[in-house]
């Protein structure tokens, strides 16, 4: 399970146009950010060594995010 909360991953869903979100659905949907944000942010991580910082940056992660 992730540790994104599930009533986060319901308001996203309502906002997508989503009238029902069952709590199974939630839980994927939580799994499913953690993921892509995992990579996006392994991607950051990558983007701030190679540019010499041991700090990640909003840029590094603008820069991963356009992988997607």
């Amino acid at each position: 399970m992730s540790n994104i909360s599930l009533s986060a991953m319901e308001k996203i869903l309502r906002k997508a146009g989503a009238e029902r979100v069952s709590k199974a659905a939630a839980e994927e949907f939580s799994a499913v950010l953690e993921e892509i944000g995992l990579l996006i942010a392994r991607d950051a991580v990558e983007y701030s060594k190679h540019a010499g910082r041991k700090t990640i940056l909003a840029d590094d992660l603008k820069l991963a995010k356009k992988k997607f």
